[in-house]
């Protein structure tokens, strides 16, 4: 993996890296951080800075890594949609993101935050590469054991989600309570219907969020949700749309208006 010096940009809460691997396909890593009161989303029912101090890698240090350059599901407001291709990447390529962050930051150990955090949010659909994604966690875990994971899925059918435990977080990308217009916002074929992704079930100890990324308040029903998604099982989270080329060329603009720390 091949970390473009020049290609990075900065926020006031952390970077964006832009690499490649060595056949030249583009990979995108995050390194953020946030005070460790923003950890308690379900307590406060929110996830807003409470004031301008944004804390630092000790407290939430959120790595976030691709596990597939480019990606096939085509989410209409997502900025991967730009690339033509896509291939997973190695369980080594996964782990080079994460060791790239951290070896950056000298300062801080992994083992020393309140939380050690590694997103697989970034470019790709980890069910969709489940077997490198499995290995990677495996290995990051045994060198940074309070390490956090949360993987973001749009519930691909057939997958297994048995293990998923102990302090694993599954996402799943919902986006819409109308299955038609969810279906649209998702053009991927191979995925669960809302009513199967209720019935997902995994062994962690953390609830399975259910992410709204809403683009027309008609996307949100409430009786849908209490229906489909019991508050035992589930966390709701509502979230801003980051505007990009792909979201503006389908019009799209979210309901929840907020700004990136730059």
């Amino acid at each position: 993996m091949i970390f473009i010096k020049d290609k990075y940009r900065t926020f006031k809460n952390g970077i964006v890296y832009l690499a490649k691997t060595e056949d030249n396909y583009p990979v995108e890593t995050t390194d953020t951080f946030l005070p460790y009161y923003t950890k308690n989303a379900i307590g406060r029912k929110q996830n807003k800075l409470i004031n301008n101090d944004l804390g630092n890698r000790s407290e939430r240090w959120m790595i976030g890594v691709s596990c597939q350059s480019g990606c096939p599901v085509h989410c209409k407001f997502c900025g991967t949609g730009r690339l033509r291709k896509y291939r997973n990447l190695t369980s080594k390529e996964i782990i080079e993101q994460i060791e790239y962050v951290i070896n950056n930051n000298r300062d801080y150990n992994p083992n020393d935050s309140k939380e050690f955090k590694i997103n697989l949010t970034r470019m790709g659909e980890p069910f969709l590469n489940i077997d490198n994604v499995k290995e990677a966690i495996n290995i990051i875990k045994n060198k940074y054991p309070n390490t956090h994971f949360y993987l973001s899925t749009v519930g691909i059918k057939n997958s297994d989600y048995s293990w998923i435990k102990d302090n694993i977080t599954l996402q799943i990308s919902l986006h819409s309570l109308d299955e038609s217009k969810r279906n649209w916002l998702i053009p991927y074929i191979n995925k669960l219907s809302i009513e199967e992704l209720g019935n997902i079930r995994t062994n962690s100890r953390l609830k399975t969020t259910i992410n709204l990324t809403l683009v027309d308040e008609k996307d949100f029903d409430i009786s849908i949700l209490k229906r489909y998604f019991d508050p035992k099982y589930f966390f709701i989270k509502l979230s801003p749309l980051n505007i990009n080329k792909i979201s503006d060329k389908n019009k799209l603009n979210g309901i929840i208006q907020s700004n990136n720390l730059i």
